[in-house]
C-alpha cells in the first residue's frame, strides 16, 4: 500500500502494482498489439497493392503500423478507459495520477511515447530498462511513469475512504456555486486539519483558529466573509465541495460497491 494525498490534502491508501503483476498485464498487450499491427499491417498492403504504390508507401504504411500499435494503442486505451489497457483491465490494474486522481490525454501520451522510446522497445532493451526502473523505485515507477507523474495501482481493489469533511445543508448552494480554484493546497490541508481537530480545541482556539482561517479562505476566493455563520460551517462547506469536485472520480465506484465515506466535521 502507499499513500497518496489529493489536491485538497485528503490522504488515500491505494495497492501499488508491482513487476509479475504488471508483466503480465504487458505481455497480454502485447500480444493485442501483435494482432492489431497484424491486421493492420494486412489492410494496408491490399489497399496499396490494388492502387499501385511503390516501395515508399510500403514504408510509410510500415512506419504507421508501429507507431500506431506501438504508441497509438495504449494512449488511446489508457485515456478513453481511464487509465487501463486491455492487459491492465483483466489483471484488475489501473493508471493514477501522482494524487491518486484519474489520468487524461496528456498523461497517456508521455506514458505511450516513453514506454515505445525508453522503457520497452527503441531504447529500453526489451523491456529491461521498465523492470529495472520499477525496481529501483518505491512505487514501482517506470521511466514513463515518472515522466507523466502516473502510479500503476491495483483499480479493483476496495479502497477505504478517506475522511471527508460534510457541509451544512444550509449552505450547499452557496458553496457549489464558488470558484475553488484559488485556495492553494497548504490553506486546504489546515482548514481540513482544523475541521478534525476542532473538538479537541478550546472554545477560544476554535473562534480564534477559526476566523483566521475563513479570512483565508474568503480572501483566496475574493468573496465576502458571509455573515450569520459560525467559522466552522463556512469551512466545512468549502472544503466538502472542493473534495467534492476533485474526489468524484475516484469514489463514485466505490460508492456504488456499497462503501461509505466517513465525515471529518459535521457542523450543526
Amino acid at each position: 500500500m502507499a499513500e497518496f494525498t489529493t489536491g485538497e490534502a485528503v490522504a488515500l491508501e491505494l495497492a501499488i502494482a508491482r513487476i509479475p503483476t504488471r508483466a503480465t498485464a504487458f505481455l497480454l498487450d502485447v500480444l493485442v498489439q501483435f494482432m492489431l499491427g497484424s491486421m493492420l499491417m494486412l489492410g494496408l498492403g491490399v489497399v496499396l497493392r490494388y492502387s499501385g504504390a511503390d516501395a515508399a508507401w510500403y514504408s510509410a504504411a510500415a512506419v504507421t503500423t508501429i507507431v500506431g500499435t506501438l504508441v497509438g494503442y495504449p494512449v488511446v486505451c489508457e485515456t478513453l478507459m481511464r487509465g487501463r489497457t486491455v492487459g491492465k483491465l483483466a489483471l484488475g490494474l489501473r493508471v493514477v495520477r501522482g494524487d491518486g486522481g484519474p489520468i487524461d490525454f496528456r498523461h497517456a501520451l508521455t506514458r505511450g511515447l516513453a514506454g515505445a522510446v525508453v522503457d520497452f522497445w527503441m531504447l529500453g532493451a526489451f523491456g529491461a530498462v521498465g523492470v529495472i526502473t520499477s525496481m529501483c523505485s518505491p512505487n514501482a515507477r517506470r521511466v514513463g511513469d515518472v515522466l507523466a507523474g502516473t502510479v500503476v495501482v491495483h483499480g479493483q481493489r476496495r479502497v477505504p475512504f478517506p475522511l471527508l469533511a460534510v457541509a451544512p445543508p444550509w449552505l450547499v448552494a452557496w458553496s457549489g456555486q464558488l470558484d475553488l480554484s484559488g485556495i492553494t493546497e497548504d490553506l486546504a490541508l489546515a482548514v481540513r486539519q482544523y475541521l478534525s481537530r476542532i473538538n479537541t480545541l478550546s472554545p477560544a482556539a476554535q473562534a480564534s483558529l477559526g476566523h483566521t482561517l475563513l479570512i483565508a479562505v474568503c480572501d483566496r476566493l475574493q468573496i465576502p466573509v458571509p455573515a450569520g455563520y459560525p467559522p466552522v460551517q463556512i469551512l466545512g462547506a468549502v472544503i466538502a465541495e472542493r473534495q467534492r469536485r476533485t474526489l468524484a472520480p475516484i469514489l463514485t465506484p466505490m460508492v456504488t460497491a456499497g462503501s461509505r465515506p466517513t465525515p471529518i466535521a459535521r457542523a450543526s
